[in-house]
């Protein structure tokens, strides 16, 4: 954690034992046999699939790790510059509580004799790895964001849960939300209030700045927007926020929301809100945009399906 921190500021001690914690409780016997249960991956191929990791905030690619080891596969895994120690680390444990799998882990810094590959990264090294890997079976995710939607009668726990869907990781991740939609007339007190506990986020001097470089420009500019001491809120239509900033927007239906929101499927990766919505995008429980399933895939794209297709 040490070395992690040092390299890559966003990733603290707390944010790491975060992310370790909930693989912690999501690599069970139980979870494991009833996600794998529907396919049939007995013994390993002589193929291998390229990884290359995302690393914008803490063990972001370990669900790719675990896909490509249970379908049998040989991993060939290329860190992201922000997580040499991390990733690596955990990779070196796993060989050494289960020795036969060294023959299936390789860490390069370049890919090369793969037969598949999953990259993940920004908008545009994505256009990078469709030229790059376009002629292999791929999976290829880019830049999102998730959003949360407030019918007005959220209690103060539920507030305080959306609160770590937005500041958890700092909100780097593509689970955290950047958004909120509000019903008409919304009081932006209320959500405050809910958010109170998370002023801390401050502390870490990375994010401080984030928030002081984006208030000076919306002051500067004249922009309308509502501040608590550590976030901005900002009426946008947009939905990827700056850091510090989460772009807010009032509806008046909530079924010409949901049609936003499926119009919008392919930008989102989650939502959260109290009810449940009627959309094409995965919709959570406030406080668990950051504790995915392992059958929670990330751009909606089913990785076991993509790597029992090419056993």
């Amino acid at each position: 954690m040490a070395q992690a921190s040092a390299q890559y500021a966003w990733y603290t001690p707390e944010s790491i034992r975060q992310a370790v914690a909930a693989w912690a409780s999501t690599l069970t016997h139980e979870k494991l046999s009833d996600w794998l249960d529907a396919y049939d991956f007995d013994g390993d191929v002589d193929r291998t699939v390229g990884l290359v990791l995302a690393g914008n905030i803490p063990l972001v690619g370990w669900h790719d790790i675990v896909c490509v080891l249970a379908a049998g596969f040989k991993a060939q895994v290329k860190f992201s510059s922000a997580d040499p120690h991390l990733t690596k680390h955990l990779l070196h444990k796993l060989i050494e509580f289960g020795p036969s799998l060294a023959d299936r882990l390789v860490t390069v810094e370049r890919l090369q004799g793969f037969d598949l590959v999953i990259a993940t990264g920004s908008n545009n090294s994505a256009r990078y790895f469709e030229h790059y890997f376009g002629g292999k079976p791929h999976i290829i995710r880019k830049n999102r964001n998730s959003v949360a939607v407030l019918d007005g009668g959220e209690s103060h726990v539920e507030l305080q849960a959306l609160g770590h869907d937005i500041f958890d990781y700092f909100g780097l991740g593509c689970r955290n939300v950047s958004k909120v939609y509000l019903p008409v007339g919304y009081d932006i007190s209320t959500l405050f209030e809910g958010l109170a506990s998370f002023s801390s986020v401050m502390e870490h001097h990375k994010y401080a700045n984030n928030y002081d470089y984006n208030k000076s420009i919306y002051l500067i500019n004249g922009d309308a927007h509502f501040d608590n001491g550590f976030l901005l809120v900002k009426p946008d239509t947009r939905i990827a926020s700056p850091l510090a900033v989460v772009y807010s927007e009032e509806y008046a239906d909530k079924g010409e929301l949901v049609r936003r929101l499926d119009a919008d499927a392919e930008l989102l990766q989650c939502a959260v809100s109290r009810q449940g919505l009627d959309t094409t995008v995965p919709v959570f429980p406030f406080g668990h945009s950051q504790t995915p399933e392992l059958d929670d895939y990330a751009d909606g794209v089913n990785t076991l399906d993509f790597l029992a297709g090419h056993r």
